[in-house]
């Protein structure tokens, strides 16, 4: 699977460690978090992360809680304007 995103990515050739702390609590992500902020292809990064279900680690600045809440957002928001245009 071609990713050309990747090779822009600010955390290439970083050391990965950073982007998969112990925990998923914000402290523990600062380092990756911050990597992110910066990043030109910050969000190709989450959407990757998003459409592959990634289930651990930092993706596009976000952690796993962070992204399994922007995919309930997501689903809430499609199923709103499903009930909308059905209306």
């Amino acid at each position: 699977m071609k990713q050309p995103w990747r090779a822009k990515a600010a955390c290439n050739g970083l050391d990965p460690t950073i982007f998969y702390p112990h925990s998923d609590e914000d402290e523990d992500a600062t380092d990756a978090k911050s990597v992110c902020a910066v990043c030109s292809v910050q969000n190709e990064c989450l959407e990757h992360a998003l459409g592959f279900r990634e289930k651990e680690g930092i993706w596009g600045g976000a952690t796993e809680r962070e992204r399994r809440r922007i995919i309930r957002q997501r689903r809430r928001a499609a199923y709103a304007a499903a009930g909308r245009r059905s209306a």
